[in-house]
Protein backbone atom coordinates (compact mmCIF):
# COMPACT_ATOMS: atom_id res chain seq x y z
CA UNK A 1 0.00 0.00 0.00
CA UNK A 2 2.09 3.22 -1.42
CA UNK A 3 1.73 6.05 0.83
CA UNK A 4 2.93 9.83 -0.56
CA UNK A 5 5.28 11.50 1.42
CA UNK A 6 7.06 14.68 0.95
CA UNK A 7 10.57 15.30 2.13
CA UNK A 8 12.74 18.46 1.68
CA UNK A 9 15.96 17.30 -0.12
CA UNK A 10 18.57 19.99 -0.19
CA UNK A 11 15.90 22.52 -0.54
CA UNK A 12 13.34 22.00 -2.78
CA UNK A 13 10.59 20.34 -1.87
CA UNK A 14 9.66 16.59 -3.13
CA UNK A 15 6.78 14.36 -3.05
CA UNK A 16 7.60 10.88 -4.07
CA UNK A 17 5.22 7.72 -3.37
CA UNK A 18 6.42 4.78 -1.14
CA UNK A 19 5.81 1.76 0.19
CA UNK A 20 5.67 1.19 3.84
CA UNK A 21 9.25 -0.86 3.86
CA UNK A 22 10.99 1.29 1.44
CA UNK A 23 14.17 3.11 2.87
CA UNK A 24 15.48 6.75 2.99
CA UNK A 25 18.60 5.55 0.72
CA UNK A 26 16.81 3.47 -1.54
CA UNK A 27 13.84 6.59 -1.92
CA UNK A 28 16.86 9.20 -2.56
CA UNK A 29 18.74 6.90 -4.98
CA UNK A 30 16.65 5.08 -7.04
CA UNK A 31 13.22 7.42 -7.08
CA UNK A 32 14.81 10.68 -6.53
CA UNK A 33 18.27 10.35 -8.64
CA UNK A 34 20.44 11.58 -5.79
CA UNK A 35 22.91 9.37 -5.73
CA UNK A 36 26.07 10.47 -2.75
CA UNK A 37 24.03 8.42 -0.23
CA UNK A 38 26.32 4.79 -1.27
CA UNK A 39 24.70 1.42 -1.11
CA UNK A 40 27.32 -0.23 0.93
CA UNK A 41 26.21 -2.65 4.24
CA UNK A 42 22.91 -2.10 4.39
CA UNK A 43 23.10 -2.61 8.09
CA UNK A 44 24.08 0.93 9.61
CA UNK A 45 27.68 -0.33 9.91
CA UNK A 46 29.57 1.59 7.23
CA UNK A 47 28.27 5.28 7.21
CA UNK A 48 28.26 5.17 3.09
CA UNK A 49 24.66 6.16 3.50
CA UNK A 50 25.02 8.82 5.59
CA UNK A 51 22.53 12.04 5.22
CA UNK A 52 21.73 14.90 7.66
CA UNK A 53 18.11 14.51 8.49
CA UNK A 54 16.37 17.63 9.94
CA UNK A 55 20.80 18.50 10.61
CA UNK A 56 21.74 15.30 12.74
CA UNK A 57 23.41 12.65 10.52
CA UNK A 58 21.47 9.36 10.17
CA UNK A 59 21.98 5.73 8.51
CA UNK A 60 19.81 6.33 5.47
CA UNK A 61 19.65 2.66 4.89
CA UNK A 62 17.82 2.15 8.09
CA UNK A 63 15.24 5.01 8.06
CA UNK A 64 12.29 3.94 6.20
CA UNK A 65 11.12 6.82 3.58
CA UNK A 66 7.69 7.12 5.36
CA UNK A 67 9.99 8.53 9.11
CA UNK A 68 11.16 11.55 6.97
CA UNK A 69 7.94 12.32 5.70
CA UNK A 70 7.98 16.35 6.54
CA UNK A 71 11.55 16.43 7.39
CA UNK A 72 14.32 17.79 5.54
CA UNK A 73 17.24 16.06 4.14
CA UNK A 74 20.14 17.17 3.26
CA UNK A 75 23.16 15.39 1.44
CA UNK A 76 26.54 16.41 0.17
CA UNK A 77 25.23 17.87 -3.14
CA UNK A 78 23.07 20.31 -0.80
CA UNK A 79 25.47 21.60 1.50
CA UNK A 80 26.79 24.76 -0.97
CA UNK A 81 25.33 25.62 -4.29
CA UNK A 82 27.65 28.41 -4.73
CA UNK A 83 31.15 26.03 -4.44
CA UNK A 84 32.60 23.66 -2.05
CA UNK A 85 32.39 24.89 1.34
CA UNK A 86 35.76 25.51 3.31
CA UNK A 87 35.22 21.85 4.72
CA UNK A 88 35.13 20.37 1.09
CA UNK A 89 38.28 22.61 0.37
CA UNK A 90 40.12 21.36 3.48
CA UNK A 91 39.32 17.44 2.31
CA UNK A 92 40.83 18.32 -1.17
CA UNK A 93 43.96 20.12 0.19
CA UNK A 94 44.52 17.37 2.29
CA UNK A 95 43.81 14.65 -0.39
CA UNK A 96 42.02 13.14 1.61
CA UNK A 97 39.97 10.87 -0.22
CA UNK A 98 40.83 8.13 -3.15
CA UNK A 99 37.97 5.92 -4.35
CA UNK A 100 36.06 8.76 -2.76
CA UNK A 101 33.11 5.94 -2.05
CA UNK A 102 33.00 6.90 1.93
CA UNK A 103 33.74 10.76 0.88
CA UNK A 104 29.65 11.84 1.14
CA UNK A 105 29.05 10.50 4.35
CA UNK A 106 31.87 11.19 5.67
CA UNK A 107 31.66 14.74 4.81
CA UNK A 108 28.29 15.04 6.29
CA UNK A 109 29.72 13.71 9.47
CA UNK A 110 32.50 16.47 9.62
CA UNK A 111 29.61 19.31 8.34
CA UNK A 112 27.62 17.70 11.88
CA UNK A 113 30.37 17.78 14.01
CA UNK A 114 31.41 21.52 13.25
CA UNK A 115 28.16 22.70 13.81
CA UNK A 116 27.75 21.36 17.09
CA UNK A 117 31.60 22.10 17.89
CA UNK A 118 33.12 24.41 15.85
CA UNK A 119 36.83 23.35 16.86
CA UNK A 120 37.05 20.11 18.07
CA UNK A 121 39.82 18.16 19.02
CA UNK A 122 41.91 15.39 17.22
CA UNK A 123 40.23 13.27 19.03
CA UNK A 124 36.66 14.65 18.83
CA UNK A 125 36.81 14.39 15.25
CA UNK A 126 38.28 10.58 15.26
CA UNK A 127 35.29 10.16 17.80
CA UNK A 128 32.75 11.73 15.47
CA UNK A 129 34.24 9.95 12.07
CA UNK A 130 34.40 6.60 13.57
CA UNK A 131 30.81 5.45 12.27
CA UNK A 132 32.27 6.28 8.90
CA UNK A 133 34.51 3.04 7.52
CA UNK A 134 37.27 4.52 4.51
CA UNK A 135 39.01 1.64 3.20
CA UNK A 136 41.73 3.82 1.35
CA UNK A 137 43.34 6.62 3.31
CA UNK A 138 43.71 5.06 6.68
CA UNK A 139 42.11 7.94 8.02
CA UNK A 140 45.15 10.52 8.86
CA UNK A 141 44.29 13.00 6.20
CA UNK A 142 41.15 13.51 6.48
CA UNK A 143 41.10 14.01 10.57
CA UNK A 144 43.53 16.43 9.10
CA UNK A 145 41.10 18.31 6.60
CA UNK A 146 38.18 18.27 9.58
CA UNK A 147 41.21 20.06 11.86
CA UNK A 148 42.43 22.39 8.90
CA UNK A 149 38.76 23.76 8.49
CA UNK A 150 38.38 24.19 12.09
CA UNK A 151 41.69 26.40 12.19
CA UNK A 152 43.20 23.83 14.71
CA UNK A 153 45.22 22.39 11.73
CA UNK A 154 48.61 22.69 9.94
CA UNK A 155 50.47 23.47 13.51
CA UNK A 156 47.82 25.25 15.26
CA UNK A 157 46.58 21.72 16.94
CA UNK A 158 45.14 21.65 20.34
CA UNK A 159 45.00 18.04 20.91
CA UNK A 160 44.16 18.06 24.46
Amino acid sequence: MKTTITITVNGEARSVDVEPSDTLLEVLRDRLGVKSPKTGCERGDCGSCTVLLDGATVRSCLVLAIEADGHDVTTVEGLETDGPTGLQRAFVERNAFQCGFCAPGIVLTATELLSKNPHPTEDEVKEAISGNLCRCTGYEPIVEAVLDASGRGKGGRDDG
